[in-house]
C-alpha cells in the first residue's frame, strides 16, 4: 500500500523543524506534519513568505501548531542565531527536515565565502544539525532527514584542497557536488548515531521530478543555462505535485518502519510512490571522512554526537 498522509503515525507532542518551510516541498511536509499534531517549527529565509505559509496551513488544519525562525542558510551566523532561538523555545526536536536548497546557479558565495550551493546546500544544514544536537539526542527516538538528489550520481566528493571550486566553477557540477554531501552527510550521521549508542536516526530523500519553484528560481537568477531551460519545462510538463514529490521525506521522517541509513526515494526513479530505494554508493568511508573533515573545517562547528 502505498505511503500517504494519512499514513503518518500520530505526531502529537512532538517538534518538528522544516528549512524551507515556506513553499515548495518544504511547506506541504510542514503542512503534513502539523495535520498530524507536531509542533512545527518553519525554519525559512523568507520571513513574508513563511507568514502567508502559515496562514495556508492554518486555514486548511484546524489546531495547526506552527513557529516561524527565520534561517538563512547562507549565513552561519544565521545558523547560530536559529539554532538559539528554537533550543530556547524547546527542549527536543523530534524531526528535523533539512530541506532548502538552490539548483546550478550561477557562481556567487554565501557571506561567509562558501561556494553558494555547498554553502547553502550542505555546510548550512551541517552547522545547524550541529547545533540542535542536543534537542535531537534528548528526543526519544529522533529523525534527521536529509534531501538529496539523482544529481549525486554526477557528483564528485568534496575536494579538500578546493570544496568551494575557485577558478574552477560548473553550475551543474556543483549541484550534483552539493547533492552527494548530502547523501555522504546523511550516511556519515547515521554512522555516528550508532557509534554513540543514539536513539536517533539519520535518513535519506530524494523528491524526483516534482514541479516546484526550485527549477524556475535557477533560470529567473540566470543559472542552469539549456540545462536549466529544459527542465523548467519538463517539471511543468511532466513533474509531479509538490504533495506527491514531498513523501519521500515525509515518509523518512515518520514511517515507524524506516530505519537509519535509509533511502526513502520515488519507486519509478524519478515518479511514483515513495518507498525504499537502494543506496547505489554505500558507504563511501574516504568520502565521509573527508567531508567531516572539510565540514568542522569550513564551518568551524564540530559535529559532536553524545549526550
Amino acid at each position: 500500500m502505498a505511503y500517504t498522509v494519512e499514513s503518518i503515525p500520530d505526531l502529537e507532542g512532538t517538534v518538528a523543524v522544516v528549512t524551507g518551510a515556506n513553499g515548495g516541498l518544504g511547506l506541504e511536509t510542514a503542512r503534513a506534519l502539523a495535520s498530524k499534531g507536531a509542533h512545527v517549527v518553519m525554519a525559512v529565509r523568507d520571513r513574508a513568505k513563511a507568514d502567508r505559509a502559515s496562514r495556508e496551513i492554518r486555514s486548511e488544519v484546524d489546531g495547526a501548531s506552527l513557529e516561524v525562525v527565520e534561517l538563512d542558510l547562507g549565513s552561519l551566523d544565521s545558523v547560530a542565531a536559529a539554532a538559539n532561538s528554537i533550543g530556547a523555545a524547546h527542549d527536543r526536536v523530534d524531526i528535523l527536515v533539512n530541506n532548502a536548497g538552490v539548483m546550478a546557479m550561477p557562481e556567487s558565495r554565501t557571506s561567509d565565502g562558501f561556494e553558494m550551493q555547498f554553502g547553502v546546500n550542505h555546510l548550512g544544514h551541517w552547522a545547524l544539525t550541529a547545533q540542535l544536537m542536543p534537542l535531537l539526542l534528548d528526543a526519544p527516538a529522533a529523525r534527521v532527514v536529509s534531501v538529496t538528489s539523482t544529481a549525486r550520481h554526477f557528483g564528485r566528493s568534496v575536494d579538500p584542497s578546493n570544496p568551494h571550486m575557485h577558478g574552477n566553477y560548473d553550475a551543474w557540477r556543483a549541484y550534483g557536488n552539493s547533492k552527494l554531501a548530502n547523501a555522504h552527510f546523511a550516511l556519515g550521521l547515521q554512522q555516528e548515531f550508532e557509534r554513540a549508542g543514539a536513539g536517533a536516526a539519520s535518513l535519506l530523500a530524494h523528491p524526483g521530478l516534482t514541479n516546484t519553484d526550485l527549477q524556475a528560481r535557477t533560470v529567473r537568477e540566470g543559472g542552469g543555462g539549456f540545462l536549466g531551460s529544459f527542465f523548467e519545462r519538463l517539471t511543468g510538463l511532466t513533474g509531479m505535485s509538490p504533495a506527491q514529490g514531498a513523501l519521500p521525506q515525509i515518509r523518512a521522517a515518520t514511517d515507524p518502519e524506516a530505519r537509519g541509513g535509509e533511502l526513502y526515494a520515488p519507486q519509478f526513479g524519478n515518479f511514483g510512490p515513495a518507498v525504499r530505494r537502494p543506496i547505489v554508493r554505500p558507504g563511501a568511508g574516504e568520502a565521509i571522512r573527508t567531508l567531516w573533515e572539510v565540514s568542522e573545517r569550513e564551518t568551524a562547528v564540530p559535529m559532536v554526537v553524545t549526550r
